[in-house]
């Protein structure tokens, strides 16, 4: 595998590992479809829930690229990777922070704001940093900023529409096929796995 494609894998990567979670939007869209009866709901709620994960996402990034035109990537990593670790003993110890309260007959911004709130909970931006280093620092400095700005936007534009085919593919299975009954007896302990993704990526950005 090229060096130089490896990163924008990852990328994707993250970005249909987001869509597994139900908590980063396709369990909401089923239940959004199943209390109003319809699948066209399910399918209008994929394009807020997106935009909810992009935004936080590209917070995540805008905020790594702005203290890495100030510090020393060697610093950024460190603290990145520290940040990343205290999250994960956070999750692992005490669960997600308070999930926003947002009602069946909300509307498109009412998603939004949940989406964007979920993923920034989640950390699902931070997750990408590791990822971001070989994509937007050339060695140790900063590129040309046109440059870094267009592929930090490739960047957000790859992960979330990973995040959505994924997240879409997911909520139409359930809604259309298996039902929310699965889960039930097909659940899985995603607070831990995901404690241990941002575990794994806050190690790597400390000694990778």
């Amino acid at each position: 595998m090229s060096e130089a494609l490896a990163p924008w894998l990852v990328v994707a990567g993250l970005g249909a590992f987001h869509g597994l979670n139900p908590a980063m939007g396709w369990l909401f869209a089923v239940a959004l479809g199943l209390h109003r009866g319809s699948g066209r709901v399910v399918a209008w709620a994929m394009a807020p829930i997106a935009l909810g994960h992009a935004l936080a996402v590209a917070a995540a990034v805008v905020a790594f690229l702005a203290l890495g035109a100030v510090l020393e990537l060697s610093q950024l990593r460190k603290i990145a990777g520290a940040l990343l670790l205290g999250w994960a003993v956070w999750v692992f110890r005490r669960g997600h922070p308070r999930r926003v309260r947002v009602g069946m007959t909300t509307g498109a911004a009412g998603l939004v704001l949940w989406s964007f709130t979920m993923a920034s909970a989640h950390g699902a931006g931070l997750m990408l940093l590791p990822a971001l280093v070989p994509i937007c620092f050339a060695g140790e400095t900063l590129p040309h900023l046109a440059t870094t700005t267009a592929r930090a936007l490739l960047v957000v534009l790859l992960h979330s529409g990973a995040m959505l085919a994924v997240t879409a593919a997911v909520a139409f299975l359930v809604y259309r096929v298996v039902g929310v009954a699965v889960l039930r007896s097909a659940w899985i302990n995603l607070d831990l796995l995901w404690a241990l993704a941002l575990a794994a990526t806050g190690l790597w950005l400390l000694f990778g």
